[in-house]
């Protein structure tokens, strides 16, 4: 059932964004005047054929759903009747081709200003920005945070989340700038911090590099108290219920659910004697941490239980950002063009070696992270498809050929020769294009494949 649901996330988010990109290209086809012959969502054989009048289009669901295509008239491909040669897409003007080339990506980034603009008026839940206990001899600590800080500002921009903050501090760790923090604390005040970022690796770019700074969120001080347990986990089978209220582990007394934690992930596979309380009754259990890959690195202990939490005090380390219609918008597209931007420094610095290979996520990791982010609810869907319509639209601007930057960069090559690329030329660009997407896919599929094997 957990893979039928994945697979029909995948599936939705697939076709949503194949649509809205081919759609981009349709329509500008369309008001430029050009025929479209098939609107194709998917590859190889179809499956379903329909035609609706008058426009004649073909409107295909094929076999493959990896992708999607729009055919129009084109002497190139073809012979064409000289009545509709003014129909032919080889026909436009140069600026039309580049309009309609165009209109794929552009599609997919409106999309996503679009679905973020929906979720900054609809209100977007996180957690607070405020930091957990700051390991020693680690970046933060030298740079004078404390337990209970608030983040407020990093750099020019205004975090609201802890998310804003990994996502802000990620593009700044990329750069290895200096960035100037504000925090504040709980008695509130204000406090300015430059932090290094510098001293990051790649390799911990790709992991927990807010953890190698030493900024960790906050958590607080649960009681031992099970407040969940998974039905196929350890502690469901060594007999742990919701409401056991833990006492010691190894006859070392509990304070807090961390230290429980600690306890548990520090000893993978070595059995725990644990004192519990279970309303007038007391006894003991021994329990057996699962050894869990972590990062693809060292293995840590999970049992499969969760704290009990007082709904009250969740309630004060969320909050929901949301603004009036207007702003929103603003904020969708700046959201949208960092993101963008974002993309492309990470694409260069991966060409150039400064940052990992490891990034690059294949369709089974996609299909992952659609299927988990449907599952925490439609908020964290609509905000994941926005992610995923902005990487495709900048995607298909790279300069590659059989890509739409590919034919954008031949009609830039056009406009400077003053006539098109020839046919020997673009088949050999094809031949690169090709190699180069190949390339890309399967260090993708590696990297799926890893992470589904080392975690």
């Amino acid at each position: 059932m957990s893979l039928l649901f994945t697979l029909a996330a995948f599936a939705v988010t697939l076709g949503i964004l194949i649509v809205v990109h081919e759609y981009g290209h349709y329509i500008v086809a369309r008001w430029s005047g050009v025929r479209v012959l098939r609107f194709s969502v998917g590859f190889g054989k179809p499956l379903v054929t329909k035609k609706f009048a008058p426009d004649g289009t073909e409107w295909v669901l094929a076999a493959f759903p990896l992708g999607g295509y729009v055919k129009m008239l084109d002497e190139r491909e073809g012979p064409v009747e000289p009545a509709d040669v003014p129909y032919a897409f080889n026909s436009q003007s140069i600026y039309r081709r580049i309009a309609i080339v165009l209109a794929g990506p552009v599609a997919n980034l409106i999309l996503a200003v679009l679905l973020y603009w929906f979720l900054f008026v609809y209100g977007v839940p996180g957690i607070k920005p405020i930091l957990g206990e700051v390991p020693f001899a680690t970046p933060a600590a030298a740079s004078s945070f404390h337990r209970g800080d608030t983040i407020i500002r990093i750099g020019d921009e205004p975090a609201a989340t802890w998310q804003d903050v990994s996502w802000i501090l990620l593009q700044h760790a990329v750069q290895k700038s200096v960035v100037e923090i504000e925090t504040r604390n709980e008695r509130g005040e204000i406090a300015t911090h430059q932090l290094d970022l510098s001293g990051l690796s790649s390799d911990e770019l790709d992991n927990d590099f807010m953890g190698k700074l030493g900024l960790m969120r906050f958590q607080p001080d649960l009681p031992a108290k099970i407040g969940k347990v998974l039905p196929d986990g350890v502690a469901a089978k060594a007999g742990l219920r919701v409401g056991d209220e833990i006492l010691s582990v190894n006859q070392t007394p509990l304070d807090h659910w961390q230290e429980l934690v600690q306890w548990v992930r520090q000893n993978p596979g070595l059995p725990l004697t644990m004192d519990i309380k279970r309303g007038g009754d007391y006894f003991q259990v021994k329990v057996t941490p699962d050894p869990v890959k972590e990062n693809g690195h060292s293995s840590v202990g999970k049992i499969g239980a969760s704290p009990m939490v007082d709904p009250a005090l969740f309630k004060k380390l969320v909050t929901e950002v949301r603004y009036p219609i207007g702003k929103a918008f603003v904020q969708a597209l700046r959201k949208t063009r960092d993101t963008s931007l974002f993309s492309l420094k990470m694409l260069g610095k991966m060409a150039t070696g400064q940052v990992s290979w490891k990034n690059i996520s294949g369709p089974i990791t996609i299909a992952d992270y659609a299927g988990q982010s449907a599952r925490f609810g439609w908020v964290p869907y609509i905000s994941f498809l926005a992610l995923i319509s902005i990487s495709l639209g900048v995607l298909n601007l790279l300069p590659i050929p059989l890509l739409d930057g590919g034919h954008l960069m031949y009609y830039m090559v056009e406009m400077i020769k003053g006539s098109p690329v020839s046919e020997k030329t673009m088949e050999i660009g094809q031949q690169i294009g090709i190699a180069i997407l190949l390339t890309l896919m399967l260090f993708a599929f590696y990297n799926d494949i890893n992470r589904l094997v080392v975690g």
